[in-house]
């Protein structure tokens, strides 16, 4: 009878697994430069003075916000071959990475919106007047005053987005793609379903350490870019 647990089969899954981050990598790469791009367009839109494009934002907002996450990866994998199948268009054939990455980066671009407005709004305006006030265009006064206080004010929801979105990336292996999630279901699937606690417990062990390593880059980033506050504070 084959031991329950058995090392050999946890430590043989790391050589097996670890290729497939670059998949994983890819994935969450392009899900953040497209969400960004998507929930900066929606801040500008949610601090907009037109009502309409307060209430389009914070529609979708809330709507992308309160659909789970697998369930918004299945209706992007199921639903934009149906919507190209009304317009004659055959969408089947496209690589399961882009389904991947439009459903979270929908969903990535909902949750950075919100991150972005806070951290907008957490600046003192009168900055900005006095910026104005002694001659600086706008643009100087968001290039130099504004937009650095809001960024290390965004820095820590925008590193606990990302590790959310790493972590719920993982669900993508119910849609058939094969990141590092998938490749350990199937070593698992060639196990005949035996030692699947090992393959797992490495897996976890990968994520801990990504996540791990995030955080601590987002630390970082938040004392550096908030040196100029310090000294401000100081002097």
């Amino acid at each position: 009878m084959d031991k329950y647990f058995d090392s050999s089969y946890l430590w043989g899954a790391f050589p097996v697994l670890l290729p497939f981050l670059k998949v994983t990598f890819l994935f969450v790469g392009c899900s953040v430069v497209i969400g960004f791009s998507i929930g900066l367009a929606l801040a500008i839109m949610k601090l907009s003075e037109k009502s309409l494009l307060r209430k389009l934002a914070n529609g979708y907002t809330t709507v992308l916000r309160c659909t789970p996450s697998i369930v918004l990866l299945f209706l992007v994998y199921y639903g934009i071959p149906a919507i190209g199948k009304l317009l004659g268009l055959n969408l089947n054939e496209i690589p399961i990475i882009v389904f991947v990455v439009t459903a979270f980066s929908l969903q990535f671009g909902a949750i950075i919106s919100e991150v972005i407005r806070s951290a907008y709004l957490s600046v003192n305006k009168e900055q900005y007047e006095a910026g104005v006030s002694v001659g600086m265009s706008p643009f100087q006064v968001y290039r130099r005053i504004i937009v650095p206080q809001a960024i290390v004010i965004a820095l820590p929801n925008l590193g606990n987005s990302l590790i959310s979105l790493l972590q719920e990336g993982a669900l993508a292996y119910t849609i058939g793609f094969i990141d590092i999630v998938g490749k350990a279901e199937l070593i698992i699937a060639s196990n005949y379903n035996t030692h699947a606690l090992e393959v797992f417990i490495a897996l976890a062990i990968i994520y801990w350490v990504l996540s791990i390593m995030i955080e601590q880059l987002f630390l970082l980033l938040e004392r550096y870019f908030s040196k100029g506050k310090q000294r401000l504070k100081t002097s």
